[in-house]
């Protein structure tokens, strides 16, 4: 491609950068959001508002608005990727340290893996893959076991089952990504679906009850400030970023943000959050990025369709 000959080394390192360590830290941020904004009624915020940027940026640079086949399929995977994945991350966040969180939800790979097996048939049950499976289900039982003397509580029951469902639920929806008529613009398909979860996610949040216990004026400057933060450098700076490197490096590279993200988020919790970090949180970590590392260098999980970022 001459593209990637003339390309400057920087604007590559950047985007990895961006993609790397403020995808990572965004857990954080949500993590300070959900403490003083209701769950759903947050994310919502988020989606419709980056969701209406990227489509409004899109539409206003002649891109066709999707069909009305493709506006279905782009509420099918909002409702998978933010109701039932964001959603719940968004809310168990409200219970397990944000690290914990990007580490359980790193578990994605191997759910994806199980669906290219079960739903795809794209992928067979090697040696190699059982073995990952294992080790990343047994990074989740280190986290989560209350009989392992390991230091430190265990991550609270109820989050981390929202976390584990949150993360299959992303892997369905990546594989129904490939059989869906979406866009062929991933901006336009990911603006589409992103404002179509916000709407969703608005709508859960008035179900749920969310609105009678808000109050804008008083939440902190903090929480409207991380808020910000999801929304501008999160999911547009942060998803620009990606689609750049998508045209630009192999999707191998690409895809490593899946175990840099954990690492990052973890570190970021530990010294800008104060949460702990002893070892059962080393080793569940290290157990699920291995996991992690050996799934997605197997060569056939690429990074999840849809819009990404772990967590963008």
């Amino acid at each position: 491609m001459d593209g990637k000959t003339h390309r400057p080394a920087w604007k590559t390192v950047l985007a990895f950068a961006i993609i790397y360590f403020v995808w990572g830290s965004t857990f954080l941020a949500i993590w300070v959001g959900v403490h003083e904004v209701p769950p759903f009624l947050l994310a919502a915020m988020r989606f419709l508002v980056a969701g209406a940027v990227l489509y409004g940026w899109m539409r206003t640079h002649g891109e066709r608005p999707p069909s009305a086949r493709q506006w279905a399929s782009a509420f099918l995977l909002a409702l998978l990727i933010f109701v039932f994945d964001y959603g719940l991350l968004f809310w168990a966040e409200q219970r397990v340290p944000s690290g914990i969180a990007a580490v359980m939800m790193a578990t994605i790979p191997a759910f994806m893996a199980l669906s290219e097996i079960v739903i795809l048939r794209t992928q067979r049950l090697t040696v190699r893959l059982g073995l990952a499976l294992l080790i990343g289900i047994g990074g989740v039982a280190v986290l989560m076991s209350r009989s392992l003397n390991l230091g430190g509580a265990p991550i609270e029951r109820a989050g981390a089952i929202a976390l584990i469902f949150a993360a299959m639920c992303w892997s369905l929806a990546s594989a129904l990504t490939r059989k869906l008529p979406l866009p062929t613009s991933k901006v336009m398909s990911s603006g589409a679906q992103m404002l179509a979860g916000g709407l969703l996610l608005a709508l859960a949040s008035a179900a749920l009850g969310e609105f009678h216990n808000f109050h804008p004026w008083a939440v902190s400057r903090g929480a409207w400030l991380a808020l910000l933060y999801l929304i501008v450098a999160g999911s547009v700076v942060g998803f620009t970023a990606y689609v750049w490197l998508i045209h630009h490096e192999s999707p191998t590279k690409v895809g490593t943000y899946a175990y840099v993200n954990p690492l990052v988020a973890v570190v970021v919790g530990y010294f800008l959050g104060g949460e702990a970090l002893g070892l059962r949180t080393v080793a569940g970590t290290l157990l699920i990025l291995v996991s992690v590392v050996v799934i997605t260098t197997a060569g056939s999980n690429a990074p999840a369709a849809g819009v990404p970022g772990r967590r963008s």
